[in-house]
Parts: C-alpha cells; structure tokens; sequence
C-alpha cells in the first residue's frame, strides 16, 4: 500500500473505482479529477489539474440538486427551495459528501498540500467532490449523476430540516390555533404514494374540525412540517376576523 508524505495510506484512482463501484472506464478521467495543481506543480509530466471538472460538477450539481429538491418538495416555495439547494452544495456540506467517500487518500497533491493537511481541508475535499461529480458525467450522464448523489441528499436534507428553522411552523400554528382558543392543531395522512424506498406522504393539518392546509413529503416529519407552513401562509393570506 502506498504512503502519503504524511505516512497516511494512499489510493490509487483504480482502488477508488473498485471500492465505490464508480462506472469509470477510463481513468485517466478519474485520475485528473482527483488532481489538484499543487501536484501539477511538482509533477510536470502530469497533464491537467482538476480544476475544469471542478467547474463542470459545480455547474452539474446545481442542476441535480435542485432537480432533486423540486420533485421532492412539490409544495415548496421557490425561495425555500433556493436555500436549501444552497446549504446542499455549500463547501462545507460538498466536504462532507466527500468524508462519507472517503475521498481523501485518493487525492493527488503536492508534497507541500499535503504536509499541511490538504486531504482534511474542507476547500480541497470540495473542489475533489466537484472535479469526480464533473467526470462522473462525462463518462456517463446525468442519469447516473442522480443515482450516486441521492441517498446523501437524503440524509443531508433530513438533517438540514431538523436543524433549521422549518420546525416553527408547527409550533407557530399551534401557537396561533390555542391563541385564537381553537385548540390543537392536527394532521392527517391523506395518502401515501410510491415505492417502498422513495415514499411520498401528503399530510393535512386540521384545525377546530376545518382542513387549514395540506403538503407532501418524502417523509411524514418533512410533509407536517411544510403542511404547518402551508396552514400559515393561508392564515396569513385570509386573516381571522
């Protein structure tokens, strides 16, 4: 097994393919999207760093991602979608994606870069997630692109929900609901669609008997979440006299 200059274990663009399952027949593909120009710089036979693939897997996860986002948030307003789609494929979140592939040891970099950490920098485990996503696509298509970045989404989304601001509107509702004496807001399944792995759950929220809002969601957590907002919006629209 071959060394880092840090001593860590180094893998070879065919080991990556190997253990991820990456459909890449030509790895001379792959080997430039894992090569930052800090190598280039100490290897001049080398032909091209990854950076051109980088702006490409940018520009593809952009389009994945929000694609992504629209079929699962059929409810959602554009300027959730909006930011959402940017913590998705902020730098910090891109690195992580990175980390879950283990994408570090695969990583061609100057002694320099790597001495100083380069393969756990947040920027360069980014840009390397990019340059594979931009390669992916060229040895494939978007199709393929979709399938390798799903189940992340999956889970980042899930993790961003939790987090973010998108719990108040079911305590707002509530609040609302027991301020106006109208008791606890409820919520019902309507229907739930799909196959097993990709479910989609429309849920309504009830108030004093009367239906104030309804949404759909990949899970049922997200779809009560967004059918609270969606109650919030109409009260908004249609105040209580």
């Amino acid at each position: 097994m071959n060394r880092t200059p840090n001593g860590e274990r180094e893998e070879s663009p065919a080991e990556l393919t190997q253990r991820l399952g990456l459909p890449f027949k030509n790895l001379l593909l792959l080997t430039r999207a894992l090569t930052h120009r800090s190598f280039i710089n100490e290897h001049p036979e080398a032909l091209e760093d990854n950076e051109r693939l980088e702006f490409l897997g940018d520009a593809v996860l952009d389009f994945a991602v929000g694609a992504w986002l629209y079929n699962h948030f059929p409810e959602m307003a554009e300027g959730e979608l909006t930011r959402m789609r940017s913590a998705l494929v902020c730098t910090e979140q891109l690195a992580e994606f990175a980390r879950a592939f283990d994408l570090g040891p695969a990583m061609r970099l100057g002694r320099g870069e790597d001495q100083a950490g380069g393969r756990k920098r947040d920027v360069l485990l980014c840009a390397t997630f990019e340059a594979l996503v931009g390669a992916l696509y060229l040895e494939t298509d978007i199709n393929s692109i979709q399938r390798f970045i799903h189940p992340m989404l999956e889970t980042a989304t899930d993790q961003f929900l939790y987090q973010s601001d998108m719990q108040d509107p079911k305590s707002r509702l509530q609040e609302w609901s027991q301020g106006h004496k109208l008791g606890i807001p409820q919520y019902q399944i309507v229907s739930v669609s799909g196959p097993d792995h990709d479910r989609t759950f429309e849920i309504e929220v009830r108030i004093n008997g009367q239906a104030y809002g309804h949404a759909k969601g990949h899970n049922k957590q997200i779809a009560t979440r967004l059918a609270a907002q969606s109650a919030l919006d109409a009260i908004e629209n249609s105040p209580m006299e």
